[in-house]
């Protein structure tokens, strides 16, 4: 008999492994958790590993502001060939000799840097009425996204033996490795496509605090809910404007010029959810929390 699902909040920082789609992922956690409600916070191809932060219960509302995170990579391009996947699991279509030489190299690498237009691969999640792009390409559609505006932080070159080249890759939201490795591939006149990718960050999170998917059982601990709001300014609210905005009310806090989002706790430490800041000092509740339940690290409000 299938064991009954219970109520899990908080956060669990898996280390994907390869062959799983992100939902997949998402789909065997829970079950080893046995937790009623989940989500994942950013698609992760099915070769690449690493970081894929999942969040249950009343942590599925931090959601969106892991998905816009800064993350990290590490991926090795295989020069030489391009698929039509842009990875190792696509279709070779063309192969062409290397002969790049470092100084080349490390100047290709520099025009990917910064806020760069970047279009994603065909075969992609990105959806155009509804349906998928990978859907379409699958049929022979060849409509490809719209190219978009990333911004790359850094790419730093870790190795290069003849044609596999390795790369740390540190960008913004929406920016996708596949496509950098057939963009620089084509920049370099070889071609190029992704062999190996494995997520070392998303935001605060780590690998190093990864749990692999072998290990994820109901005893498992979770993070609390407020791990992937710290970069947002917090606000310690005295017990009667906590009980204002516990009820949905709009409240005001003098001395605040910040608007934004921000981390909304009472006076005791007990994170309330997130609100909206407005320069004048006023803050409107927009997710509140219903409280935690199960294994749960505290975190500092003030941290």
């Amino acid at each position: 008999m299938k064991a009954p699902c219970a109520r899990r909040d908080g956060l669990l920082v898996l280390d994907k492994p390869p062959g799983l789609t992100s939902t997949q992922a998402l789909g065997q956690a829970r079950a080893r958790l046995r937790a009623c409600k989940g989500g994942h916070t950013g698609t992760l191809d099915p070769l690449a590993t690493g970081v894929l932060v999942l969040c249950f219960g009343e942590a599925t509302k931090t959601a969106s502001f892991l998905v816009d995170s800064d993350k990290r990579y590490r991926v090795t391009i295989a020069l030489g060939a391009s698929t039509t996947t842009y990875d190792c699991e696509g279709e070779v279509v063309a192969q062409r000799p290397v002969a790049v030489s470092d100084a080349a190299l490390c100047e290709a690498v520099g025009r990917f840097v910064g806020e760069i237009d970047q279009t994603p691969p065909r075969f992609s999640a990105i959806k155009l009425n509804g349906r998928p792009f990978y859907e379409r390409a699958r049929r022979g559609d060849e409509t490809r996204p719209a190219s978009r505006r990333v911004v790359v932080t850094a790419i730093d070159i870790i190795d290069r033996e003849g044609a596999w080249l390795t790369l740390d890759v540190a960008c913004g939201k929406g920016f996708y490795v596949r496509s950098l490795a057939h963009d620089l591939g084509e920049a370099l006149g070889c071609g190029g496509h992704v062999a190996k990718l494995r997520r070392l960050a998303v935001g605060r999170f780590t690998a190093d605090q990864a749990v692999a998917l072998a290990d994820v059982d109901a005893d498992t601990p979770l993070l609390a809910s407020d791990h992937a709001l710290t970069g947002l300014p917090s606000v310690v609210l005295p017990g009667f404007l906590a009980r204002a905005v516990g009820r949905g009310q709009s409240v005001h806090v003098g001395g605040r010029s910040h608007e934004g989002w921000v981390r909304l706790y009472d006076d005791a430490g007990v994170f309330l959810g997130i609100g909206w800041s407005e320069a004048a000092g006023d803050i409107r509740p927009k997710r509140l929390w219903a409280g935690a339940t199960g294994h749960v690290e505290p975190m500092d409000a003030r941290g």
